[in-house]
């Protein structure tokens, strides 16, 4: 199946190929392939940085164009949470994202699994053992976690925290994401169920399910 026909099946919302999923999974039925479709500056603070909480609960994410990121935004500000953005090196412009680009870097990697082990600016948080819970969030690339975000998981250990992980899609489920990207865990902690929220979630929905985590 060509790269046109496999994208606009994903759009229309069809069933597609079985390819090899992100984050080491075994293979995924392909839907939409950008979740974090739309582009967003939010207002936090520069990818790499931190934002100071209570100092017990964080929230890290990454977020392609601005969709996780101001969920991320909403999760830090109702549990007065550290705030923590990962940054792929390099990083991924507008035009790596344009998944219509069969030269894009985004399809190059999906295209080919060896590319997909992102290395990662700021894998280590500081601090990082005084924290026991972590929200962590990512879009949703053809219907699993995104790559870039799965050395941090495989990089840290999350003994004695627990997680609580949530993901950005313009239609595709959470699914097994959740799930593949606590396998990369060497010491994984407790994971909670995940929630996938929609490309423009509502603020007062991401606060209703926070209150549901506690």
């Amino acid at each position: 199946m060509n790269l046109a026909k496999r994208i606009m099946t994903g759009i229309v919302g069809l069933a597609a190929v079985v390819t090899l999923a992100a984050c080491g999974s075994t293979g995924s039925t392909s839907n939409s392939p950008t979740a974090d479709a739309s582009d967003g500056t939010g207002g936090s603070a520069p990818a790499g940085t931190a934002t100071s909480g209570d100092g017990k609960t964080i929230v890290v994410y990454w977020s392609g164009t601005g969709n996780t990121k101001r969920v991320a935004e909403d999760i830090a500000k109702d549990t007065d949470a550290t705030l923590y953005e990962l940054e792929p090196d390099p990083a991924y412009t507008q035009e790596d994202l344009n998944f219509n680009d069969a030269d894009s870097r985004v399809v190059k990697e999906y295209e080919d699994k060896s590319l997909e082990d992102i290395k990662l600016k700021n894998a280590q948080v500081p601090d990082w053992n005084s924290y026991t819970t972590v929200y962590f969030g990512y879009p949703i690339w053809w219907q699993e976690a995104v790559w870039p975000v799965c050395n941090f998981i495989r990089d840290n250990d999350f003994s004695g925290k627990t997680v609580i992980p949530f993901c950005t899609s313009m239609s595709s489920p959470i699914g097994d994401s959740a799930t593949n990207l606590k396998k990369l865990a060497k010491n994984p902690g407790a994971w909670k169920d995940g929630r996938r929220f929609s490309e423009d979630a509502d603020p007062n929905d991401v606060a209703d399910w926070v209150k549901s985590q506690r």
